[in-house]
């Protein structure tokens, strides 16, 4: 390939965690495994959604939501790295890598927005309940999620396009299991500057402005907390909250994680490693965390079982 002729690139070599071949059927397993775990388990919270009338509120209309995100994101990379591993294969095309990143940055921001929308919602509930069915009332949850998504969506093809305009030269192999913003940009052989800054502004405001909107929610929602003079009802309050802060901890510590230990080494195997934990592990934790603290889904998951026994 020559310098600079872009009509010319055909494909990406997505070169994975390991080049030993005893090791390939491992990771096979072990990704398949997080990946049927992650599509059941969030599956389940949307059916049990929809199909239970008790859950049919803004809080798990916002969860529902999430686990079908979840699901397309863990979709976007792993069925890909799994068929290379299987045909013995590291190749992705050109369209099809930009494709790719194009859905990875689109549902990691409908997450990110997301998380921030349900903490609004609890923020509503815990400190204005005699108001909260008004404030969320259905045209404002949908709403919510359609600005989430149009947000996403034209950020994701704001870089998408940035990159259609970079050059690339002949060597067009990616450290990694996916098609990464970041690694992708760093093969051009044209000037990235642009690239960069794009990158890096999107960054603060993608995930500050909603991380900002969390902390606020959470600030107003603990000082609430504090002022309820039983002990039953701070427990109770603050059980309605936990999981989606398990839930926003592990989002942010895991991808910030991600972008941290890129900027600290160029590993290419760190950051394929911390990218693991945000692109596979969190959507396969979301659905036991809800399930395991949350009252109402353990309910109406026994009710469903129950149906069926």
């Amino acid at each position: 390939m020559e310098k600079g002729n872009e009509t010319r690139i055909s494909k990406f070599l997505l070169w994975g965690f390991s080049e030993q071949p005893e090791m390939q059927s491992v990771i096979y397993g072990i990704f398949l495994s997080m990946y049927l775990i992650t599509v059941f388990g969030n599956l389940l919270i949307i059916l049990l959604t929809i199909s239970d009338s008790h859950l049919h509120t803004p809080m798990y209309f916002f969860l529902s939501i999430l686990s079908f995100a979840d699901i397309c994101f863990t979709s976007t990379s792993i069925p890909k790295m799994l068929v290379n591993i299987q045909t013995q294969s590291k190749g992705i095309t050109y369209a099809g890598c930009i494709t790719q990143m194009y859905f990875l940055l689109f549902l990691a921001g409908l997450d990110d927005f997301l998380l921030m929308v349900m903490a609004y919602d609890r923020f509503v509930a815990i400190c204005h309940p005699l108001h909260y069915t008004v404030i969320m009332s259905p045209q404002l949850c949908g709403q919510l999620v359609l600005a989430s998504g149009i947000i996403s969506a034209l950020h994701s093809l704001l870089q998408s396009v940035m990159v259609l305009r970079l050059s690339f030269c002949a060597h067009l192999e990616i450290p990694h299991f996916l098609c990464e913003l970041n690694q992708v940009v760093h093969l051009a052989c044209s000037d990235t500057f642009l690239n960069d800054m794009v990158i890096y502004l999107a960054a603060v405001f993608l995930a500050g402005c909603p991380l900002a909107g969390i902390l606020y929610s959470y600030s107003k929602i603990v000082s609430s907390i504090r002022a309820i003079s039983s002990t039953q009802g701070k427990y109770k309050a603050f059980s309605t909250c936990a999981s989606q802060l398990s839930v926003v901890s592990l989002f942010y510590c895991t991808s910030m994680g991600v972008y941290l230990s890129s900027a600290a080494t160029h590993s290419s195997h760190s950051s394929a490693t911390a990218s693991v934990m945000y692109t596979v592990v969190t959507p396969m934790l979301n659905p036991f965390i809800y399930s395991l603290r949350n009252k109402d889904i353990k309910r109406a998951l026994k009710e469903t079982l129950g149906g069926k026994l």
